[in-house]
């Protein structure tokens, strides 16, 4: 129930459950951006990935990290029926029907038959650019 608790989704930061985190991305022109730090969880360790929001963005993006210099981001919206994914670790699941998606947006259980929708990323600095077009 702790991680269902509202609270104000304050600066930047939501410290979610087990190895996920929220954040509010910040869009510029057209891309979502994302700073890099969001993924540590310090000692050296960071998250697997991040479920980046956005008053503009109907769904949110599930944003994982591979390593210092590859991600891939992932809209959050069953291409089945439309309803919002779950995230499970290394998976995406839908909360309507079961359709599973794997962490690179492939369909890896149905009834969905059509990948997740991908976005093309950049890194800038400390930032991660989601390119929205």
């Amino acid at each position: 129930m702790a991680c269902l608790a509202g609270g104000s989704l304050s600066a930047l930061l939501l410290e979610g459950c087990g190895s996920s985190k929220m954040i509010n991305g910040t869009i510029v022109q057209s891309d979502l951006e994302v700073p890099v730090s969001a993924f540590q969880k310090g000692n050296g360790h960071f998250h697997q990935y991040l479920v980046v929001r956005h008053d503009q963005l109907k769904y949110p993006i599930c944003v994982y990290r591979f390593s210092d210099t590859s991600y891939t981001a992932l809209y959050m919206r069953c291409p089945h029926q439309g309803a919002e994914l779950q995230v499970f670790g290394d998976r995406l699941q839908c909360p309507a029907h079961g359709s599973e998606f794997d962490d690179k947006g492939v369909v890896k259980t149905g009834p969905a038959d059509t990948n997740l929708r991908t976005f093309t990323m950049s890194i800038n600095k400390d930032q991660l650019l989601i390119s929205l077009k």
